[in-house]
Formats: C-alpha cells, structure tokens, sequence
C-alpha cells in the first residue's frame, strides 16, 4: 500500500502491579516520540501514515508495554485504506474542529 492509511488502534493493557491508565500513558509516548501523526480519542488512537510503518509502531507499542509490566492486553486494530488516494483524519474530522 503506498497511500496513506488510518489506523484506529486501541490497547487494553492488564497488570496486577500497575494501573490500565499508567500503561495506556506508556502507549501514547511511544506513539508520540514516533513521529506518526495521530490523534488521542477517549477509546482509541487514530494513526495516519505508511501501511508497515504504522503495523511496526504498533508491534513496539506491545513489545514496551511488556516491558514495563504488562501481563496480559488486548489490541484492536481498525483500518482504513484507499486504493488512489491518501486516508486522512481530516477527512473525516475537519467538519467537527
């Protein structure tokens, strides 16, 4: 895929030592330092970029959120691609801000 894509993704991360918010904060600074554009919702994050780019940030999210004592979590991922043309969140967005 070489247009950009939306990805919505949400972790539901589970730990006995930490809270679910304390990691959720963990994912959103790996996702802030990654240069990806995205946008912070109440349920989910919307990233907007390259395809693999995107699914690789996605795998580091997991991998430190493990890291920094995650047991258990969920992931859902959502997509949305074109095939002739870059997906924006201003498209879906510019009518609401």
């Amino acid at each position: 895929m070489k247009n950009k894509v939306n990805v919505a993704f949400q972790v539901l991360p589970r730990s006995t030592k930490k809270g679910t918010y304390e990691l959720v904060d963990i994912a959103i600074k790996v996702i802030q330092e990654s240069g990806i554009k995205y946008r912070v919702c109440p349920f989910e994050t919307v990233l907007e970029g390259n395809y693999d780019e995107i699914m690789s940030l996605i795998k580091k999210v997991q991998e430190v959120l493990y890291e920094n004592g995650t047991e258990t979590m969920l992931a859902n991922v959502k997509i949305q691609s074109a095939a002739y043309r870059d997906v924006t969140i201003e498209d879906k967005m510019e009518k609401y801000d």
